[in-house]
């Protein structure tokens, strides 16, 4: 599947509303997004035609025009507001890019890929559900829960202090490959950073 160069990018990134979850694992999505809207230099938006905050702009050196989007629906609700501001945008699905924690990588491991299942994790499972799987994924490793902690329990806890030591490094890095695989293509994003 190729994507359209004509199209706008929709870039999401999944995560929970609310400052209670914005420290959580599972909202690393959200903040690589922001990180992302700093580099464009403006600020979400709240979006007429769907659950999310939007911020349209451009990135990278190809000046690549993107909508940024963060669903306002829980985690488990993400496909609804995606696949309306896919329909608005008029944006392909092979346009479209899903930030996201990853329970089966190591922290701060990153894995881009194209299509493929959900791996449990419900943002996706609900995008997929709304849109075929055909969507582009930027896996942020937050690794397994210790001991015997509920997986629920580990991705709705905020990040360790050990892990914080990094997690700005490692989200800024998160943004590099979004930018590139948007500019540059999968293949030349996955040879920069699948670690």
């Amino acid at each position: 599947m190729t994507t359209d160069v004509t199209a706008p990018w929709l870039i999401v990134g999944l995560g929970n509303p609310g400052p209670g979850y914005a420290a959580n694992r599972h909202n690393v999505g959200f903040m690589v997004a922001d990180l992302l809207a700093g580099r464009i230099g403006g600020s979400f938006k709240r979006a007429q035609k769907a659950q999310a905050q939007v911020l349209e702009g451009r990135v990278g050196p190809g000046s690549r025009r993107v909508v940024l989007a963060k669903p306002l629906s829980f985690m488990n609700l993400s496909g609804g507001p995606v696949a309306g501001l896919r329909d608005f945008y008029k944006v392909p699905t092979a346009n479209i890019v899903a930030i996201h924690d990853e329970l089966d990588i190591d922290y701060g491991t990153l894995r881009l890929k194209l299509g493929g299942g959900d791996n449990g994790h419900n943002g996706l499972k609900s995008m997929t559900k709304s849109m075929g799987p055909e969507y582009h994924r930027v896996r942020f490793g937050i690794g397994r829960p210790p001991g015997r902690m509920q997986v629920a329990d580990f991705v709705l806890k905020d990040f360790s202090s050990v892990e914080r030591k990094e997690l700005d490094y490692l989200v800024d890095r998160a943004a590099d490959a979004v930018e590139c695989l948007v500019t540059e293509g999968l293949e030349r994003a996955q040879s920069a950073y699948n670690s």
